[in-house]
Formats: structure tokens, C-alpha cells, sequence
């Protein structure tokens, strides 16, 4: 038995959907705050069990008769090493076999805020005696072209400046955790998941020229001013800030690797963001 956490996210339901295509419904297991937002997989013969981060006892009871836990960072920036602490304990205490993590890419280098709840995740798992497997994966490509409309308007902008962005469509990403959950011998590995191609911003903003039919440019501007920009277009301010770092990040290389460990998983080329903002278009 397979148990996803976070199965009604973005990531979660793709993961589910990639696991249908390799194994029988009744070996997967979504786990959800609210059973009636999965409605569709329990359809389809996936189990359904309530579960959230922050109820350890909840997660032990989904957690019955489960041999892998694919534990999917939480979407709470502040509360994620508390969370994932509750179900890796719940995993131990309730025998999992393997937990696989989605973590971030080079997690241990990376200069970026957003590495740091996951290095707490990574330490938590070495210490738990359960065997784990990381997936430390990199930006979705839908970070950016859940922004295009903008784009399209005003231009890219960013601060970022030249660093190198090794994307992948979080479809990739899913493929590749249903990939290492099928599998047999995965405790101890890590998976630096990333895109084949890198690209800039500006190399992004000819892209979407190249696709739409529009010339697309490149603003860089300083930290301040694009977290300033982030807020100004709704993002609470906390997090404007972590996005801004994790551009200055980008210019330091921590959202770049030639690691192939991505399509090497899933059996193909990633995705390239040409075909991801054609999609999003």
C-alpha cells in the first residue's frame, strides 16, 4: 500500500494519477484534510483516509497497513519541519517500510530561505530510523508561467539577473515520485530533480516571444523593489519575501543543476518550458 499525503494538491493529484498508470487502484491510499475534496479518486478505487499534518493521531490511523509514505512538503512556510515531524513520526510509530520526501533541489548547498525547513526535514528523517528516500526537487515551471498574463503586459520581471533555472513541468516531478514509490531498494537514495535544458529570464522572455507572437523582455530589478512588485500584486508580504530570495537564490545557482536524475526517473526528456508556457497559453 501506497499513501500520498497532501493528495488533493496540484502535486498530490498528479502523483495519484501517474501511480493509477502503474499499479491498481486499491494500493493507493489519498490522504486528506477533507475526504469530499478527493470524491473523484475514491471514483476511480483510490482509498480515501482523513489525515492532516498537524494531527499526528489522525496520520497513525491513515497510516494502518501502509508500506510506503510519500510525504509531500506542506504548503505552510514556517510550519513545515513541526508537520512533517508529525508524520514521520506517525509513519514509525505505524511501521512504514519507506518514506519518500519531497525536498528541494541541493537542498543541502542551496542559499535559499526555503532550503532550510528542508535540511530540519532531511535531519528529521536520518534521525527517525525510518527507512527514506529523497526526492529533492527543483522549480516547477509553472512558477513562472502561472504568470504569463503579466508577462505578456508588462514583461518579465525579476531579480534573478542571470542565474540559471533548471525547471520542469510539476507533472515531471510527479511522474518521477510515482516512479521511485514503484520501485523496489529506494531507501538511502537522493534524487537531485531538475530539467534537462536551464534557462535565464531573458532566455524565458524570448521563449514566451517566440510562442505567443509578442516581443516578451527581461526587467531586473533589486530585491526589494520585486518584493515591493510581489506584494503590490496580492502576495502576502512573508511570502513576496521568500519568492524574491529564492530569485537572488536563482543568481547564485541555487535553482541550477546538469543533474539527469529527473528524466532519467520518468523514461524521457522533461518537459521544456517552450512546451510549458505553450500549454499555459
Amino acid at each position: 500500500m501506497i499513501l500520498v499525503t497532501g493528495a488533493s494538491g496540484q502535486l498530490g493529484r498528479l502523483v495519484i494519477a501517474s501511480l493509477l498508470e502503474k499499479t491498481a487502484a486499491s494500493n493507493i491510499i489519498a490522504a486528506v484534510r477533507n475526504p469530499d475534496s478527493v470524491k473523484d479518486l475514491a471514483d476511480k478505487g483510490v482509498q480515501v483516509r482523513q489525515a492532516d499534518y498537524t494531527d499526528q493521531n489522525a496520520l497513525v490511523a491513515a497510516m494502518q497497513g501502509v508500506e510506503k509514505v510519500l510525504l509531500i512538503s506542506s504548503s505552510e512556510v514556517g510550519q513545515r519541519t513541526a508537520q512533517h515531524s508529525n508524520v514521520i513520526h506517525a509513519a514509525k510509530q505505524a511501521g512504514v517500510s519507506l518514506i519518500a520526501y519531497t525536498s528541494i533541489l541541493n537542498a543541502n548547498t542551496s542559499p535559499l530561505i526555503l532550503a532550510k525547513e528542508h535540511v530540519a526535514t532531511e535531519n528529521l528523517l536520518a534521525e527517525s530510523g525510518v527507512p527514506y528516500v529523497l526526492l529533492r526537487n527543483g522549480w516547477y515551471s509553472e512558477n513562472y508561467t502561472m504568470g504569463l498574463a503579466t508577462a505578456l503586459e508588462y514583461g518579465v520581471v525579476g531579480c534573478a539577473e542571470d542565474g540559471k533555472l533548471s525547471t520542469a513541468a510539476r507533472a515531471d516531478y510527479a511522474a518521477a515520485a510515482a516512479a521511485v514509490l514503484v520501485k523496489d531498494g529506494q531507501a538511502s537514495k537522493v534524487y537531485e530533480l531538475a530539467g534537462d535544458n536551464a534557462f535565464t529570464l531573458s532566455e524565458y522572455a524570448a521563449a514566451i516571444s517566440k510562442v505567443s507572437g509578442k516581443t516578451v523582455t527581461y526587467h531586473n530589478v533589486p530585491e526589494a523593489e520585486y518584493t515591493k512588485i510581489l506584494v503590490g500584486a496580492g502576495l502576502p508580504e512573508g511570502f513576496a519575501a521568500v519568492l524574491a530570495d529564492s530569485e537572488v537564490g536563482a543568481s547564485q545557482g541555487g535553482l541550477f543543476s546538469d543533474s539527469k536524475d529527473l528524466s532519467t526517473l520518468i523514461g524521457r526528456p522533461t518537459t521544456s518550458i517552450e512546451d510549458s508556457i505553450k500549454a499555459a497559453l
